[in-house]
């Protein structure tokens, strides 16, 4: 990141103003952005793999440390293109043509935004990794992005779905999802691991676990001072709790972000028992959301079970502090900020609320 970054890379709003190539966005419509820039003319991009677009990303570190280059995203930071984000009452998207889905008059936008990312994350965490009907599924990470691969693990047809966290957020989830189980892995018995507590839950483990948190969270000090010395980018403890927890032959996909490089990798179990790891990638949205906007339209889903908050604009610093301490007190979920170009707030969703 540098001096003057804007974040956000979710967004929706009203067409002010279209460039001279774009053909297919009309002033004055409203649309949701894809968190990703695609080109539309790639080999990824004509397969709509648009998180892959092999135009739109300069950075040459991605180059050197992954072999290739991602799409450019919104608001993350120069390793992804350095694009201005969303979190601004302007925004400037690329290729408008391609990025923008327009929302129809019945999706508001405490719904519809969540195309740009949430959604489409967490459908692609459960379609690449493969959910079928009857499966049972471990997820870690009870955050926005936990708890709708939840929901989609189970509009999937999923026998059992287990959530693990270590906060209020579990109850959350209980509350928006009935039939859904919960670890506390912090509640577990002295000596009893997240993977004991999977295989008496699902003897032999479970079929697909998903990770939804991220390789920053260190849980036990050799990670933590690991990271600290930078001797590591990323812990491999859930990916480990992950690979151990499911099944022989079974599925386990890396959905959180992860940046580097991780010591204390169990390949040895990954390989013996033959458990497929799939780093799900950031999310291809295009992919997805023409098919996510019907799912909303026919009511299958509801973005909104995730929504706990309304903010101004101007209070998106403090949020950031609060939403890193997860505290119950606080209860922030998801956040949906608003700008002066804001439509009035959708029924049954938060009020406006100051940090």
């Amino acid at each position: 990141m540098q001096n003057g970054d804007i974040l956000g890379h979710e967004f929706c709003g009203i067409v002010d103003e279209v460039g001279p190539e774009v053909k297919n966005v009309t002033p004055g419509k409203r649309y949701v952005a894809s968190f990703q820039i695609a080109c539309g003319k790639c080999r990824f991009c004509q397969q709509n793999l648009s998180s892959q677009c092999d135009r739109t990303n300069d950075s040459t570190v991605q180059n050197i440390m992954y072999g290739s280059r991602t799409a450019g995203l919104f608001g993350f930071s120069h390793f992804t293109g350095g694009f201005a984000g969303g979190q601004a009452e302007y925004v400037c998207v690329p290729y408008g043509d391609v990025n923008l889905l327009e929302l129809p008059d019945d999706v508001p936008d405490e719904k519809g935004l969540y195309l740009s990312d949430v959604l489409a994350t967490s459908y692609h965490a459960v379609q690449d990794t493969r959910v079928y009907p009857k499966d049972t599924v471990a997820i870690w990470g009870a955050g926005p992005i936990g708890l709708m691969a939840a929901m989609f693990a189970q509009k999937n047809g999923a026998s059992k779905v287990i959530l693990i966290d270590n906060n209020w957020r579990l109850e959350y989830a209980k509350k928006k999802l009935p039939g859904i189980d919960t670890i506390d892995y912090t509640a577990l018995p002295r000596g009893k691991t997240v993977t004991a507590a999977i295989h008496e839950m699902v003897p032999g483990g479970v079929d697909a676990a998903i990770e939804c948190v991220a390789g920053e969270y260190a849980k036990g000090w050799a990670h933590y001072f690991e990271m600290l010395l930078g001797l590591e980018t990323d812990t491999s403890e859930i990916i480990n709790e992950m690979i151990t927890s499911t099944r022989k032959f079974g599925r386990s996909g890396i959905t959180g972000a992860y940046v580097g490089y991780t010591n204390h990798f169990n390949i040895g179990s990954l390989m013996e028992r033959g458990i497929r790891l799939i780093g799900n990638g950031q999310a291809p949205v295009h992919k997805y959301w023409k098919e996510l906007l019907e799912m909303i339209q026919k009511k299958e889903i509801d973005p909104t079970i995730m929504l706990t908050h309304r903010i101004p604009l101007e209070d998106v610093a403090k949020a950031y502090k609060k939403f890193d301490q997860r505290k119950e007190s606080d209860g922030i979920m998801k956040i949906f900020v608003e700008t002066k170009f804001s439509a009035p707030r959708a029924a049954n969703t938060p009020e406006l609320t100051r940090m």
